[in-house]
């Protein structure tokens, strides 16, 4: 039997002949008009291009997030800041690109220590989160705020360290409920959580990320991995934090982030769902932890079954903001912080999760090829975002604090570097502004820079290396997969990428962050 989400019954709509009732309706109306938008964000943690129905998956099921695009508007270009956690994530809540984030890749901090002891961090709290951010950083929901926005996260924080100004509370969010450290959210059973401030305790025991398969157990057996399903599972609970924050505030205008960990490795899924799945691919080779992570008997199962849990919430959402009355007037948008992944047990190539982008380590998560950055967005607003739409605006994560000033009326900081989609959202094609260059910079997974200009992109790789930088250009529209490098027939486009990377370029200040080839002024030349 699925456990696909029955659709609700729709009410029946009574004529009134009373002049009262229709002036109650009128004045209802005027309120509604009056009123700022409710705005739901849901960032998906590594979710692939490729790994929703509606964006060709054929493996996966994901009915409620597809009927969110059919009744709402699909991006086919839209981009995620960079491709790993952390940086993502900054950019997004500050409007700026990777050529002068304070925040280029993912951080531990570890000098403070053993950050990396999972049962060392449980003792000392000073050894969590990763590194904090300036204390002037200006976050868009701080912005929301003065416009009488309440503002709420709940899921994975990843930008700071408790005991720091770098916490949600300190940095324009009224609640927070979730993983302060984002190597906490290594396991979706830990033994704690935090909100707001404060450490909430789990009824969960301490197994530490990475733990491996007991001695002499049988990898074929279901119940060698019972340790790897304890007691309170995570999602459930930061998906509970959300419907308590939405029920509390729906009579104020409020702003959402959904920061879901799903489907982030471990391979972690309701038995329901794992079952689901088993019944449907049938058997297959257990994952055993070689590539980190816990091991899991059924990995494509669970992974799949990760994804259908995190759609069936999306479901729930829509029908709680039904039943609050505040659906009319709140627009969700659904994304994913960056490409699919390569680790944990998870199988890109099997579920071609970046179709038609390329899965496989070196164009996914990690790297900025259109596998790796290229992400999905859905948005929807039910009377202002004509449904079944779709659109091949190009656009950035880092553009939704200039959409989000555009929608509610903030000033856009003059620091920022994204561009307001909102004409987009609203079918006013013609007011649309387009960017004349997306830009990413990443210090990680080999040193990487990459610049689109319209259907053009710039690749450069190996810039911490010893060995020689690669260039690489392509042509997007007839070259989606990136298969085949231009590079030496158009030497144009590489000069103007590179007067592009001057102007767009700002050393990093954070020395982690910083590419020698860049300090070295290769990409100047």
């Amino acid at each position: 039997m699925k456990l696909l989400r029955k659709a609700g019954i729709l009410p029946l709509i009574i004529l009134s002949f009373f002049s009262c009732a229709n002036k109650q309706e009128k004045e209802s109306d005027k309120e509604n008009k009056d009123t700022k938008p409710n705005i739901i964000y849901i960032l998906a943690d590594d979710l692939g291009y490729g790994e929703l129905g509606i964006y060709g998956q054929e493996k996966i099921e994901t009915p409620n997030i597809d009927a969110l695009a059919k009744n709402g508007m699909m991006f086919t270009q839209h981009y995620t800041s960079a491709p790993v956690c952390a940086p993502a994530r900054y950019m997004l809540l500050t409007g700026k690109h990777s050529g002068n984030a304070y925040i280029r890749g993912n951080d531990e901090w570890r000098e403070r220590g053993k950050v990396w002891d999972y049962r060392a961090v449980i003792q000392d709290s000073t050894l969590e989160g990763q590194r904090p951010v300036p204390e002037n950083t200006v976050l868009f929901p701080k912005l929301l705020q003065k416009e009488g926005y309440r503002t709420g996260i709940a899921g994975k924080w990843g930008l700071g360290a408790p005991h720091t100004n770098s916490i949600p509370t300190k940095m324009g969010f009224d609640f927070f409920y979730g993983y302060n450290d984002q190597r906490q959210a290594h396991t979706y059973y830990p033994v704690h959580l935090y909100k707001n401030e404060n450490r909430v305790h789990l009824n969960n025991d301490t197994i530490a990320p990475n733990t491996k398969l007991p001695v002499g157990a049988n990898p074929l057996d279901p119940n060698s991995y019972k340790n790897y399903s304890l007691n309170e599972y995570t999602p459930d609970l930061i998906y509970d934090a959300m419907s308590s924050f939405i029920s509390e505030n729906k009579d104020k205008p409020f702003f959402f982030y959904w920061a879901t960990p799903i489907p982030h490795a471990p391979l972690q899924a309701p038995k329901r769902w794992v079952d689901y799945y088993v019944e449907k691919f049938g058997d297959e080779k257990p994952y055993l932890g070689e590539k980190g992570y816990f091991p899991v008997r059924y990995p494509r199962a669970t992974y799949a079954a990760m994804v259908s849990y995190l759609d069936e919430n999306v479901g729930k959402l829509v029908d709680q903001l039904k039943e609050e009355g505040i659906y009319e007037n709140t627009m969700i948008i659904f994304t994913s912080d960056n490409g699919p992944t390569f680790n944990g047990g998870s199988d890109s190539p099997w579920f071609n999760s970046a179709k038609p982008f390329k899965s496989k380590y070196g164009y996914g998560k990690g790297f900025v090829n259109e596998g790796g950055i290229r992400v999905p967005m859905i948005a929807s607003w039910p009377g202002h975002i004509k449904p079944g739409t779709k659109t091949d605006h190009i656009s950035a994560q880092y553009d939704v604090l200039a959409t989000l000033a555009d929608l509610t009326g903030f000033p856009k900081p003059k620091d920022t570097d994204g561009i307001s989609f909102l004409p987009t959202l609203l079918g006013e094609k013609d007011l649309q502004e387009e960017h004349e260059f997306l830009f990413w910079e990443f210090p990680e997974y080999g040193g990487q820079v990459a610049i689109r200009i319209n259907d053009w992109k710039v690749i450069r790789k190996n810039l911490n290396n010893n060995e020689e930088p690669s260039l690489e250009l392509y042509n997007l529209e007839e070259d989606p997969a990136e298969t085949t490098n231009l590079a030496d027939l158009h030497p144009e486009i590489i000069q103007k990428a590179a007067d592009i990377f001057k102007e767009a370029h700002q050393n990093a200040e954070v020395e982690r962050f910083r590419i020698p080839a860049i300090e070295n002024g290769l990409l100047s030349e």
